[in-house]
């Protein structure tokens, strides 16, 4: 097991990241207020790991209570997110119990989002299951829900007080769904790592296969680099805003399309590659290094083309994104692969014509 640290003062927290670690009651126990819990997990991920994690915490003298929800992206809004208060509430749950959110990005925004809201803040532990959960949404502290208009426009900063990543979920992980947390490993090469980048495109053949040593250490990287962030930029006023390249883009795809259609890595990686071209554009990027991300982001299994929403309806959904100030879109894009910076100043023009490179 390797272990690091989200640096926030009294909000500080482990990331354990290890094989066979859900069942380890030691892990858990340390944190846990109370001997009560919530596990807040879907239909998917239920069947595969509730009963070892409920096993754990029995062992560590815990009552836990799981409430199991639907699965998917289109259910991270207001009425799935009832189902967990319903429960709550219908336990007598206090502030100090805690609850636990085992599975991926959705149950980890919603869970964390509703241990924010419950008595105004309850205590909150997060059992990531995808890669894309174990390597960014699980760490920093977003929660969120989406909303027709939005993709996690409603949401609030609430730090868990322990990310328990056990890499052991990811062999009955989906190939689409290993290759979506791709997309976010290769941002961090991307936006502030160019010898992880490189690293990725010696390694990531090991990675597809789900070569455990691999995966550790990109787990392991990837968490670290988020934490640094975190640590100096808690609630996004400047550098942590450069973890989300490609989102801009990407959240508008998911937007358009309808949630769940593509899966958020999916939208991630086709909305980097929009910024690649951008970025090119305006004379930072090579042909060359555009190619190169291509090119990784094709052997991870990901799309690098964005479906034909229409330039126009890219630029009205990504007026919604949360990095618009004074009215004015921000982007994140690339000055050279390792180092990313936030930009105002694209004309809409620039961006319809990037856009349209990469709709075909």
């Amino acid at each position: 097991m390797q272990t690091l640290n989200v640096t926030l003062g009294e909000r500080s927290y482990p990331i354990h990241i290890g094989c066979g670690l859900l069942a380890d009651a030691t892990l858990l126990g340390p944190y846990l207020k109370q001997k009560k819990a919530v596990v807040v997990t879907n239909a998917t991920i239920a069947p595969l790991y509730l009963q070892a994690l409920m096993d754990a915490l029995a062992q560590a003298g815990v009552e836990a209570q799981p409430v199991i929800l639907p699965d998917g992206e289109q259910y991270k809004n207001w009425e799935t997110l009832n189902l967990i208060f319903d429960a709550l509430l219908g336990s007598h749950c206090e502030r100090s119990t805690t609850l636990i959110a085992l599975g991926g990005g959705v149950i980890g925004d919603m869970g964390g989002f509703a241990a924010a809201c419950y008595q105004r803040g309850m205590s909150f532990i997060q059992v990531p299951t995808t890669l894309l959960s174990q390597v960014d949404s699980s760490v920093g502290g977003k929660t969120a829900i989406n909303h027709p208009l939005g993709k996690n426009m409603i949401g609030a900063f609430y730090q868990p007080r322990l990310v328990l990543a056990d890499l052991s979920t990811l062999d009955t992980l989906p190939e689409r769904e290993l290759a979506a947390g791709l997309a976010e490993v290769i941002k961090y090469g991307l936006i502030r790592d160019p010898d992880f980048f490189v690293w990725l495109e010696n390694n990531l053949d090991a990675l597809i296969v789900c070569d455990k040593e691999a995966l550790a250490y990109a787990v392991a990287r990837s968490c670290a680099n988020k934490a640094e962030v975190v640590a100096a930029d808690e609630r996004e006023t400047g550098e942590r805003a450069l973890l989300n390249l490609g989102h801009t883009f990407g959240h508008a795809i998911e937007t358009g399309l309808g949630y769940g259609m593509w899966l958020h890595g999916e939208a991630v990686a086709a909305g980097t590659l929009i910024a690649a071209e951008l970025s090119a554009h305006l004379g930072w990027l090579t042909v060359d290094d555009v190619r190169r991300i291509e090119r990784l982001f094709v052997r991870a299994g990901l799309p690098v083309n964005a479906p034909k929403l229409g330039a126009a309806r890219y630029l009205e959904l990504m007026r919604h994104d949360k990095k618009v100030q004074d009215g004015k879109l921000r982007l994140v894009l690339l000055e050279r692969i390792g180092r990313a910076v936030m930009v105002d100043t694209a004309s809409e023009t620039d961006i319809a014509a990037a856009i349209e490179v990469r709709c075909t």
